[in-house]
């Protein structure tokens, strides 16, 4: 059975554990195209249900409205979005299909590749020793 939940981890937990084959939880209400509204919750879920069976099944369902929604599913450690109204009732929908192919393509290689950690301050990406100095020959390094 395919369990369809609200974002609520403890909810999404409870059904494993009762013996679900795979846990559907909502990004947002049915039809609402707002996205994935609580991103840290569906990332709670990811780690109670994955913690010691990484091959569990959590399904992102419902409230996706375009293709960065699905990409950032993906990139969040789901393993599927099921997608319907987004496409549906696109003004292209071969279109808007093609884009959510891609999005999942996207998201998926991001979250294997796996992305920086988030800092409040950035830091250099590129040595500073090592580097070719631009000062003219025979200049001191307090000039």
């Amino acid at each position: 059975m395919l369990c369809y939940t609200s974002d609520c981890p403890v909810t999404a937990k409870r059904l494993k554990e009762v013996g679900a084959a795979s846990v559907m939880p909502a990004g947002s209400p049915i039809g609402s195209g707002q996205g994935l509204l609580n991103k840290n919750n569906l990332r709670i879920i990811l780690e109670y249900l994955k913690d010691g069976d990484p091959d569990y099944p959590v399904i992102v369902d419902a409230g996706v409205g375009t293709a960065s929604d699905v990409s950032e599913a993906f990139e969040l450690g789901a393993d599927g979005v099921l997608l319907n109204t987004a496409i549906a009732h696109a003004r292209d929908p071969v279109r808007m299909a093609r884009a959510m192919k891609h999005a999942t393509l996207a998201g998926r290689d991001a979250f294997l590749a796996g992305r920086i950690p988030k800092r409040l301050y950035g830091t250099a990406s590129s040595p500073a020793e090592g580097v070719i100095s631009t000062r003219p020959y025979g200049a001191s390094n307090t000039e």
